[in-house]
C-alpha cells in the first residue's frame, strides 16, 4: 500500500512564493485530502495488527510445549532414565548377532580312518599332505562310529561348497564327511593343503540349496583388545560359541612334538578346545578374521587354559585361490 506523504517536501529558494498583489486573495496552503488521511491511518493499524498477531502465535506455541515451565533434566535424572529404559528393553547382544550371522557357514568335519567304513575314497587329496603337519588342537569327541577319529570344524568360504579347515583335522583320513547347518551330510574331498599354515581346503560333493559363505575380513586393522568369538564343536559338542578378545598379534607357536613352528598367528582368549580346530575366529560384525588352530597348555592334558591361536584369514584366502584383501 502506497504511503501518503505526511509532510510537504522542502521548498527550494526558487520555489518561495511571491507576495501577491493587494488585489489578489491570500494563498491557502494545500492540505491532504480526507481519503489520503484515511489510507495512512489504515496502514498504521495494519502494521500493529500483524505485530500483535505474531506475538500471540509465539506465546501460544511456547505455552503448548510439553516441557513448558518445567526445569531441565539433571545428569542424574538422564542416567536414571537410560538405565530404566535398558532394564525394560535390553540391547541386543553383539556376540549373539555375530554368532547368528556366521552360523549358517559353520560345518562339522569328521575324518574316518577305516577304509571299510569310508564307502568311497573321496578324502584322497589332490596334492600330497605333509605328514609332519602339527596336530595342535586334536579332533574332539569319542569314536562313536567305526573308524571315526574325531570331530573338527570348518567354515564355508565359497558358496559352491568350498570349506576351510585345519590340515591336522583331515590329515590321513580315508573319508571326510561334513555336516552343514541345515543338517545335510555330505562327503568331501581335499582340493589343496597349506602345511606351513596348517590349513586344508575341502570341497563338499553335495551342498544345500541355500548355502551361505562366510564374510571374511582383513586383519590389517585388528588390534589387541578387539572382541572376537570362536565357533566350533569342542569335544564334538556344538555348534558352540565362546567370546573373548584378541590378546596379541604376530605370535609364534611350536607344536608339542617340536616338529613345526607356525608364525604370524592371532592370539586370543576365547575358549577353544579339541574339536574347535578349523573353526572361524569371528569379529562382533560376524566376519571371519582367522581359523582356530592351536592352544597353549604346559600340561599334557591339552585343554584350554586361556591362550589360543588362529591363522590369519589372509593365508587361507590365497590357498583357496581367492584374491588377497
Amino acid at each position: 500500500m502506497k504511503k501518503a506523504p505526511l509532510y510537504s517536501r522542502s521548498r527550494r529558494p526558487s520555489d518561495e512564493p511571491v507576495a501577491a498583489p493587494e488585489t489578489m486573495a491570500p494563498a491557502v496552503p494545500a492540505t491532504p485530502g480526507r481519503w489520503s488521511r484515511l489510507k495512512a491511518r489504515m496502514a498504521r493499524r495494519e502494521r500493529w495488527f500483524w505485530a500483535f498477531a505474531l506475538l500471540a502465535v509465539l506465546g501460544l506455541a511456547l505455552g503448548l510445549r510439553p516441557d513448558a515451565g518445567k526445569p531441565a533434566l539433571t545428569i542424574e535424572q538422564i542416567d536414571h532414565l537410560m538405565r530404566k529404559s535398558i532394564a525394560e528393553k535390553p540391547l541386543d547382544s553383539a556376540v549373539s548377532a555375530a554368532y547368528e550371522k556366521v552360523l549358517p557357514s559353520v560345518v562339522r568335519v569328521v575324518g574316518y580312518m577305516d577304509r571299510d567304513d569310508a564307502g568311497s575314497e573321496a578324502a584322497k587329496p589332490d596334492v600330497k599332505a605333509d605328514p609332519k603337519a602339527p596336530g595342535k588342537l586334536e579332533p574332539g569327541g569319542k569314536e562313536d562310529k567305526p573308524g571315526e577319529r574325531g570331530v573338527g570344524t570348518g567354515v564355508v568360504i565359497i558358496d559352491n561348497g568350498t570349506i576351510l579347515t585345519n590340515l591336522h583335522v583331515v590329515l590321513g583320513a580315508q573319508r571326510i564327511k561334513v555336516t552343514f547347518h541345515d543338517g545335510l551330510e555330505a562327503d568331501a574331498r581335499i582340493v589343496s593343503v597349506m602345511p606351513e599354515h596348517d590349513l586344508a581346503v575341502l570341497r563338499a560333493l553335495k551342498i544345500p540349496d541355500d548355502l551361505q559363505a562366510a564374510t571374511m575380513r582383513s586383519t590389517g586393522d585388528l588390534r589387541p583388545g578387539d572382541h572376537v568369538m570362536a565357533v566350533g564343536f569342542p569335544f564334538g559338542i556344538g555348534p558352540s560359541a565362546s567370546a573373548g578378545v584378541v590378546s596379541g598379534l604376530k605370535r609364534e607357536f611350536r607344536s608339542p612334538e617340536g616338529e613345526r613352528v607356525l608364525t604370524n598367528l592371532i592370539q586370543f582368549d576365547a575358549a577353544a578346545n579339541p574339536g574347535n580346530s578349523g573353526g572361524p575366529l569371528v569379529t562382533m560384525e560376524g566376519e571371519v578374521v582367522g581359523i582356530v588352530t592351536a592352544i597353549l597348555n604346559p600340561t599334557k592334558q591339552r585343554v584350554f587354559v586361556g591362550i589360543g591361536f588362529a591363522v590369519p584369514i589372509e593365508n587361507a584366502a590365497s590357498g583357496a585361490g581367492m584374491p588377497p584383501f
